[in-house]
C-alpha cells in the first residue's frame, strides 16, 4: 500500500447518491453546527455534525466551492471524511433554479407561521441561498 502524503489531507465526500470528492488536498474549512472551522494536515481527531453551508477546499486544482446541507464530519490527522444529505460543486449548482427554490420558500414563509411547511420552507430558503451563494464562485 502506497504511503500517505503527510502534508496532505485525503478529503472524501459522500452523499446518499454518490462520492463527490475523493482527493488529497492541502486544507479544508467546514460548516461545522458549533461554526465553521479549518482543518489542516495532522489536525487533531474529532466528529462533528455538519449544517447548512459553504465548504471549501485548496488542492492541486485549485480552490473549491461546494454547497452541503446537514451530515456528519469525521477528521483524522490525514483524513476528512464528509457524509452529507447533499453536496454540489459550484458548477453544477443551476443557479436559476435555486432562485426559483427561494422564491417558492419565501412566498411560503411570508404566509406566517401557521403554514405546516413554515420550518420546511425555512430549511429550503437556507440551502437555496447556500447554492446560490457557491454558484457565483464557479
Amino acid at each position: 500500500m502506497a504511503e500517505k502524503n503527510a502534508e496532505k489531507i485525503l478529503l472524501e465526500i459522500v452523499t446518499p447518491e454518490r462520492v463527490v470528492v475523493r482527493e488529497e488536498v492541502d486544507e479544508v474549512v467546514l460548516p461545522g453546527i458549533e461554526g465553521e472551522f479549518g482543518v489542516l494536515p495532522w489536525h487533531i481527531p474529532f466528529l462533528t455534525a455538519l449544517k447548512v453551508g459553504e465548504l471549501v477546499y485548496k488542492g492541486p486544482s485549485g480552490t473549491q466551492h461546494l454547497a452541503v446541507s446537514w451530515g456528519y464530519v469525521e477528521v483524522t490527522s490525514h483524513s476528512v471524511k464528509v457524509l452529507a444529505e447533499t453536496a454540489e460543486k459550484a458548477v453544477e449548482i443551476d443557479r436559476e433554479r435555486a432562485e426559483m427554490a427561494k422564491a417558492e420558500a419565501e412566498r411560503i414563509l411570508s404566509a406566517g407561521v401557521d403554514d405546516p411547511e413554515f420550518e420546511k420552507a425555512q430549511a429550503r430558503l437556507e440551502k437555496a441561498m447556500i447554492r446560490m451563494q457557491v454558484a457565483g464562485k464557479k
